[in-house]
């Protein structure tokens, strides 16, 4: 029997098909990444925005195609789209054997062996629970990279967001759990640790009656083989001066911050329920900045929210060229249904959303291009990721690069070197977001 299993969006949801992997190798199932080599495909949908929708969508129906021809003797969803659509996804498209709602995943393998018996299964958890971890984790990437869950679920309700719907209301792994999850990943050669959540910055409120983060990453800087350890989803209003000062005298914790602060508008950011204004996020960046000069931080917006004004626009693009992210991603509004503000007046037209964003997102190439020539003639650490052959260039990250999301340094060496490997590179030279240089 093999199995190959599809994961779409986020890396909170690459953990969960990384684990659903390590249930099913305990039972004795072969995994492949080849769909024509399957005889079961499970497909870990996304359902975040439209967008990601769609795709999961698009996903499902190409499966049940083959399905439908005899390539396959099961199709089971998992993910955000069967926790939010369940029934629609049953209804409407046959082939699907099973769906099992996001805190349903560890049973997985019994869920399996009911669809073999040919029975078509509904399998689904409280969204209070939290879904046990696998021992037998499987890594899905090459690389020397992993990614820790810290919690599951979010209690923001922010007015434009679905997660708790789909996720749950925040609940944090046990620290002893992540700790030994942690060690056993070093055990396996990661040695680039990326803690991620809804909202990491919040971790323990909920298990230790107070943030806890700083005291978890003190334990996970301790683990041998771990070399950088790296924080995403961090809200702003959660960030202490414990974790401040965690961050900047923990030599293994990299300089670098991802923030999603979603707009810089206080008028915006009180219709979007968060819980920032702007001049709290102009003091929590200089806070973070004083403590470490050298911090890289990111961040994502969202242009074209309802009754964003143009003046509303003005404002976030003049607090995007004032404190300049190294890195900024921009989404158009997305309406999602069952939020309040899919149900807010003043719905903003796609064609603005869009002009605004391509503003927003010229703006930051500049700004991307200004700090990366600074780097020029300086020395960094890197993470070998890949040789491209057609170029003769090696591409890494430096601690200012997240997987996936973030910029390269392509560069040159004099010898072979192999993926995981960390190397010291002098930048030579830089585009609007990658690096250029070579081995030293």
């Amino acid at each position: 029997m093999k199995i190959c299993l599809v994961s779409l969006g986020c890396d909170k949801n690459l953990v969960d098909s990384e684990m659903m992997l390590g249930f099913l190798s305990r039972e004795g199932v072969s995994i492949t990444d080849n769909e024509d080599e399957a005889d079961v495909i499970l497909i870990n949908t996304c359902a975040f925005v439209l967008d990601a929708k769609d795709e999961s969508v698009r996903t499902i129906l190409d499966c049940a195609e083959r399905k439908k021809a005899g390539k396959l003797k099961a199709l089971i969803v998992t993910g955000c789209l069967a926790e939010r659509y369940r029934a629609d996804i049953l209804k409407e498209i046959p082939e699907v054997d099973a769906v099992v709602g996001t805190t349903a995943y560890d049973s997985i393998a019994e869920v399996l062996e009911r669809v073999l018996d040919g029975e078509r299964v509904q399998k689904f958890e409280n969204l209070s629970r939290l879904p046990a971890v696998s021992e037998r984790r499987m890594f899905s990437t090459l690389t020397k990279t992993g990614y820790l869950k810290i919690a599951e679920g979010c209690s923001k309700h922010c007015t434009y967001c679905a997660i708790p719907s789909m996720r749950g209301n925040y609940r944090s792994y046990p620290m002893d759990i992540l700790v030994r999850e942690a060690e056993r990943m070093a055990e396996q050669g990661i040695e680039e640790l990326i803690l991620v959540a809804q909202e990491t910055t919040a971790y323990g409120t909920d298990l230790y009656g107070r943030k806890k983060l700083p005291t978890l990453l003190r334990k996970l800087c301790r683990i041998r083989g771990i070399r950088w350890i790296r924080l995403l989803y961090c809200y702003p209003e959660e960030i202490t001066e414990d974790l401040i000062s965690c961050m900047a005298k923990q030599k293994k914790i990299c300089h670098y911050l991802d923030l999603p602060i979603q707009h810089a508008d206080n008028d915006i950011l009180r219709r979007m329920g968060r819980r920032t204004t702007e001049e709290d996020l102009r003091e929590i960046l200089k806070k973070l900045r004083s403590a470490m000069p050298d911090i890289v931080l990111r961040t994502t917006l969202i242009s074209g929210f309802p009754g964003e004004t143009e003046e509303n626009h003005e404002t976030l693009k003049k607090f995007v060229s004032e404190e300049k992210f190294e890195h900024l991603g921009v989404f158009c509004y997305s309406k999602e249904e069952g939020t309040p503000a899919a149900e807010f007046p003043d719905q903003v037209p796609a064609r603005t959303k869009k002009k605004r964003r391509g503003e927003i997102m010229a703006l930051q190439q500049k700004i991307s291009a200004e700090c990366l020539r600074k780097r020029i003639g300086s020395t960094m650490e890197v993470l070998v990721e890949g040789f491209l052959p057609e170029d003769g260039v090696y591409e890494g990250r430096t601690y200012m690069d997240a997987p996936e999301i973030d910029g390269y340094l392509f560069f040159t060496a004099k010898r072979e070197l192999m993926t995981g490997e960390f190397v010291k590179v002098r930048i030579t030279g830089a585009s609007e977001y990658d690096l250029r240089g070579e081995m030293i």
